[in-house]
């Protein structure tokens, strides 16, 4: 009875068998077929292989023959080629939010997904140098919670904290719960934020998921922002997550020509720009100012100058003047 429950998963195992040990470069023989079924408890003979190789190719499993000094066969095509296969490896390996054990469980997953010569190979290309990776197991679990209350429009409730200088968490309003409702997950600089309304204080906030424990979807329905906050989505994540926080003005910058590629990722293609002579050019940026805003001025030196408004101008020297202060000449 064994030997002929084995026969009706025959063509199962050999679907498995081509699926996991074959590709492109590596191809069976029906004699090694035989072998390989064998192991699994199933005995057949060459004849009837032909006629389960070509049912599982009216199946739709691309199952190519090769000839040589015997035919050998193999998969062909898949749902995901090698090459896609190492960008998501890669996704995974190096996304600052999922733990090492949970990168090696996901990378193992995707490597199911090809035979296992190529899966090797997948799994020599995930090696990532030097890479700060979350501690925290639950994040993972928490996004996926997160998502789904924000497609159901359900409130949430969670602990929020911060870190102290001796590395400890600091829970924010003394450990009380946040209770607010969710708007939209946002993925920023390697880090997943939630965009919410909170009815407390009838304002829009924003969350880094890594910093939130003890999420709970509740069974109340969320609240939509009131129409006085004219929330916009797009327009909040291109404020705050494209310059922090602060207030939004437009700002008109000159820079040397070498900055457009700078300028075009941040601000994108349909910004204006103007040439200023040979070397500079001009664009009119709206930005949240803040700290963070001057710090990114920073980084570019003498190769960018605030030519409008002036107290932006005038608030950038004196914050230049006054890390200076921190440095007197001998």
């Amino acid at each position: 009875m064994a030997k002929q429950s084995n026969q009706k998963l025959k063509i199962l195992h050999l679907a498995r068998i081509l699926m996991e040990q074959t590709d492109e470069e590596h191809s069976l023989t029906l004699q090694e077929i035989i072998h390989q079924l064998n192991l699994c408890g199933v005995e057949c003979e060459r004849k009837s292989l032909y006629d389960d190789i070509e049912t599982l190719r009216n199946f739709g499993i691309e199952v190519e023959t090769r000839r040589g000094r015997s035919y050998s066969y193999y998969v062909s095509d898949r749902h995901f080629q090698l090459p896609e296969l190492k960008l998501l490896a890669d996704a995974v390996a190096s996304s600052r939010f999922i733990t090492h054990k949970k990168s090696e469980e996901l990378v193992g997953k995707l490597a199911s997904l090809t035979s296992k010569p190529q899966a090797s190979r997948l799994r020599r290309q995930v090696f990532v140098a030097n890479r700060v990776k979350s501690q925290n197991e639950q994040v993972y679990y928490n996004i996926d919670a997160l998502h789904e209350a924000v497609a159901d429009q359900r409130q949430i409730s969670f602990r929020y904290f911060d870190y102290t200088v001796d590395k400890q968490k600091h829970y924010r309003r003394e450990g009380a719960e946040y209770i607010v409702s969710p708007c939209a997950m946002v993925w920023n600089d390697e880090k997943y934020y939630l965009i919410a309304y909170y009815p407390k204080y009838n304002s829009i906030l924003h969350f880094r998921v890594d910093k939130m424990e003890r999420i709970c979807v509740l069974e109340e329905a969320a609240q939509k922002p009131p129409a006085e906050l004219k929330f916009d989505p797009a327009r909040y994540v291109q404020k705050v997550f494209g310059m922090y926080g602060g207030e939004e003005e437009t700002v008109r910058l000159r820079l040397k020509n070498d900055l457009i590629g700078v300028i075009l990722d941040r601000f994108g293609q349909s910004i204006l720009v103007r040439k200023d002579g040979q070397d500079h050019f001009v664009v009119d940026v709206k930005v949240a100012v803040s700290p963070q805003f001057y710090s990114w001025l920073f980084g570019f030196g003498t190769d960018v100058q605030v030519l409008q408004p002036q107290r932006v101008a005038d608030q950038l020297r004196d914050i230049a003047q006054s890390v200076a202060g921190q440095y007197p000449t001998e």
